[in-house]
């Protein structure tokens, strides 16, 4: 792994591309490789790359062919707000009443568009259970959903990152730990760990859920957030301290992608991009974490 000119980083910096809604994919991928990120959290959706166009293929082998010329890794995303249903967000998820055969098929296709790309991971989430569904049922629901994705995953050869996500089913890490273990803990299943979500929900500090995710860490998301409020925030509005945690990824020995999530700042995102990375590395420097 190499860094640009004058980087001391030794985390690898990547940027999701919710964040860049206002962007072409070609300018948004050239944005990142100018401002130093080694790779880009590719966020299926219509604007960037639809997962459902009738000319996936050749938008999927143009696109790598992109990613190699710039030297950017890739991971895949799943959580475009309204790729699935028009008129609600998010849905339909692997809990829902209906629909629960389309969540898995796109995310078949994620799998598919992964293994096309070389993409090192594919976040994934549970969703919310509808209203009136019994727990016991949402988890049925859930644990057998993921089964179906896990052994796609593991016939493609891609790495899962399941996303605690406030709101949802599993929020927690102690909800995903309890997901891997009725899994079976099985070996390509692994964590997409948000730190704004840990600062939101978290009893720990969030370099603790960290060190706690350890060598289960697939993806990581960074964005800044405040207790007990699920919005992402530029880096400094809010309450994480970035410097621990980004010493405690260096310090468990993570190789993957820290891929900045700032979905609503996208008619910035062209001042955001470099302000980002600059801060991680700043935050980095501070941290003075060393791998073992």
């Amino acid at each position: 792994m190499t860094h640009p000119p004058g980087s001391s980083a030794r985390l690898r910096y990547s940027y999701v591309t919710n964040g860049l809604a206002d962007h072409r994919i070609n300018d948004a991928l050239e944005l990142l490789a100018e401002a130093g990120y080694v790779g880009v959290a590719l966020t299926l959706d219509h604007h960037h790359l639809d997962p459902f166009a009738r000319d996936l293929a050749a938008r999927v082998s143009g696109l790598r062919q992109r990613l190699d010329e710039l030297r950017l890794a890739v991971t895949i995303e799943t959580g475009g707000r309204f790729v699935l249903n028009p008129r609600r967000k998010h849905e339909p998820t692997l809990l829902s009443d209906d629909g629960r055969s389309r969540r898995l098929a796109l995310l078949h296709r994620a799998l598919a568009i992964a293994a096309d790309l070389g993409a090192e991971a594919v976040s994934f989430w549970s969703g919310a259970a509808p209203p009136l569904l019994d727990e016991a049922e949402a988890w049925r629901r859930l644990v057998d959903g993921c089964a179906d994705v896990v052994a796609e995953a593991e016939r493609r050869g891609v790495l899962l990152g399941f996303e605690p996500e406030p709101g949802m089913l599993v929020d927690r890490l102690d909800g995903w730990e309890r997901l891997a273990s009725e899994l079976g803990h099985p070996p390509g299943f692994g964590i997409t760990l948000d730190l704004g979500h840990c600062q939101c929900l978290e009893d720990e500090p969030v370099e603790a859920c960290v060190r706690r995710a350890g060598s289960q860490l697939v993806h990581v998301h960074a964005d800044d957030m405040r207790r007990g409020v699920h919005e992402h925030l530029d880096f400094g509005e809010g309450e994480v301290d970035f410097p621990p945690v980004l010493a405690a990824l260096i310090e468990v020995g993570y190789e993957g992608l820290v891929s900045v999530e700032l979905s609503r700042h996208s008619h910035v995102a062209h001042h955001v991009v470099p302000r980002a990375i600059q801060f991680l590395r700043a935050a980095e420097l501070e941290g003075g974490g060393r791998r073992p």
